[in-house]
């Protein structure tokens, strides 16, 4: 099957931190920036990019001075690095390290299970995995039938009439193809 490189996620984060929603086009951005309750959701002043960035920025900054990059790291090091950002407690710039942890696992969540129109999720790897039949136009000659598996190749909102996805051209980021 294949994971979250394979599936492209790093180019589907590149494309949302690029856009609007790593702009922070929808957030609130006039403060005042005071620790927040749960309910109250994010409560930064960075736009996710700036946070990214930020966090990031530390994070190499930490490895640099160690002499090890995490891309260097043995699975299980880097394992416990992130269970360690998860915790929380640790400052990155600015950047509560679980804050930074909460948006790198959301984002690499929809990475892997968007559709492919959005960058990530190549060759709708993750629906192949799970049996996501993505999304067919219509499903009006199963409408009554209930319980039933489909059994179908999965379907990207961005497919043409001989199978290829083109993702959408409006996102700024790009990666090469997974095999270069």
């Amino acid at each position: 099957m294949g994971g979250a490189i394979e599936a492209g996620v790093p180019n589907y984060i590149d494309k949302q931190l690029g856009g609007a929603w790593g702009a922070g086009e929808r957030l609130y951005r006039s403060g005042p920036w005071q620790p927040g309750t749960p309910s109250q959701g994010y409560q930064l002043p960075f736009t996710p990019a700036e946070l990214f960035k930020k966090a990031i920025g530390a994070i190499n900054k930490e490895f640099a001075a160690s002499g090890t990059p995490f891309a260097k790291m043995s699975p299980d090091q880097q394992d416990d690095y992130l269970r360690k950002l998860e915790a929380g407690g640790k400052d990155l710039d600015g950047v509560p390290s679980e804050v930074f942890f909460a948006h790198l696992w959301g984002s690499t969540l929809e990475g892997f299970f968007a559709d492919p129109v959005y960058g990530g999720n190549r060759d709708m790897i993750s629906w192949r995995m799970i049996g996501f039949p993505g999304a067919y136009a219509s499903y009006y000659d199963l409408v009554d039938q209930h319980g039933i598996k489909i059994d179908r190749a999965p379907m990207s909102l961005a497919q043409d009439a001989h199978g290829h996805v083109h993702p959408n051209p409006n996102l700024p980021a790009d990666s090469p193809p997974h095999n270069q």
